[in-house]
């Protein structure tokens, strides 16, 4: 497990989801956590909806002041280095969708790569119409490292419809995910599945990862 954990992914991919996840299971083994948002493009779900229950879990979040706003403004506060300058802690980065939103992590990549303590992570959903195939979706890959500077180390499948997802529709993005993975290089760390999902498909996945939606607040 690395010190700092980057989720990057196109636009609806469910990063944000899964990164207040993955910060709350590490909140579990690990005294200090932090979760950054660099999202800047201010999209449907922010990490700051999550942050009553960050909070209640010891868990440091950091994120615009405009999240959560009618204010639309690249701004990010000058606390987000503690990604990089902030070694005692575990960090968890949400990043923007696709290309646009990577550039945003630019200014953090010499101290994320002089330090070489990352795992930077893509985000899979099969049913987002612009990466239905695999070729798609390492296009988007691809896009995104460009941008930010720094290359993906693994790949979360997180395939999904939705309040409407079967343990069905889970198993059948598989074989996607494992061309994605075959055609990278790149090792599939774990499926995320909502929670109720979980106990149909444990047996059938390696490495899932059940989880909580986050609730959107207007």
């Amino acid at each position: 497990m690395k010190r700092v954990t980057l989720f990057a992914g196109h636009y609806g991919s469910g990063k944000t989801n899964i990164a207040v996840n993955y910060a709350l299971k590490l909140r579990e083994s690990h005294e200090r956590v932090l979760i950054a948002d660099l999202d800047i493009v201010n999209p449907y779900f922010r990490t700051k909806d999550s942050l009553e229950e960050l909070t209640k879990a010891g868990i440091r979040l950091i994120s615009s002041e405009y999240a959560n706003s009618n204010v639309d403004l690249p701004a990010l506060p000058t606390e987000m280095y503690a990604i990089t300058d902030d070694t005692g802690a575990m960090a968890v980065v949400d990043i923007g969708g696709d290309d646009r939103g990577a550039y945003a992590l630019g200014r953090y990549q010499p101290g994320i790569l002089e330090e070489n303590d990352y795992d930077m992570l893509f985000v899979c959903n099969m049913y987002r119409p612009l990466t239905t195939t695999p070729e798609d979706t390492i296009e988007v890959m691809r896009e995104i490292e460009g941008a930010c500077g720094i290359g993906f180390t693994g790949i979360v499948n997180n395939s999904n419809l939705g309040d409407a997802t079967t343990p069905e529709d889970i198993l059948a993005s598989l074989p996607y995910i494992e061309s994605i993975a075959g055609q990278t290089g790149l090792p599939v760390r774990f499926t995320s599945v909502r929670a109720d999902l979980a106990p149909a498909l444990e047996d059938k996945i390696d490495n899932l990862f059940p989880m909580t939606l986050q609730k959107k607040y207007y």
